[in-house]
């Protein structure tokens, strides 16, 4: 059974994906109904994904499976967090950019340390450079 810390973490990374998700959705019946319209079970009810949101319960594995397919994080990041390893896996894919921006040393340590933020201070991280450089396309 998981632990309330682990409800309330699983619950930031829910709400971490779901605010990059392509779908805006305003709370718990937002997320049930584009849940539902992908998942190929028994339809889950806004209460039951409201307990999502307010680190009440974690989803089962096969609706964590439609989640992170739907949401494109990885599950196992979704359920547990980031890799024991340090290695933040499953954290949503940076953008790829083409050969003329090729990653250099400086790149790549200044992506691991961003992958190894909370998933909100990965969102305020990310609200900020948009404001830069506005929204990813």
């Amino acid at each position: 059974m998981p632990t309330p810390q682990e409800k309330a973490d699983f619950s930031d990374r829910l709400k971490f994906s779901m605010l990059r998700a392509p779908e805006k959705m305003r709370g718990a019946t937002d997320l049930a109904l584009h849940f539902n319209l992908r998942y190929h079970g028994e339809p889950v009810s806004p209460q039951t994904a409201h307990k999502w949101l307010t680190a009440r319960s974690i989803p089962t594995a096969d609706k964590l499976l439609t989640l992170s397919e739907w949401l494109k994080v990885d599950q196992h990041w979704l359920h547990y967090g980031p890799a024991p390893s340090g290695n933040a896996q499953g954290v949503p894919k940076p953008i790829v950019h083409d050969e003329k921006y090729p990653a250099s040393e400086e790149t790549l340590e200044l992506a691991s340390k961003i992958e190894a933020l909370t998933p909100h201070h990965r969102y305020l991280l990310e609200q900020l450079v948009e404001q830069f450089y506005g929204p990813s396309k």
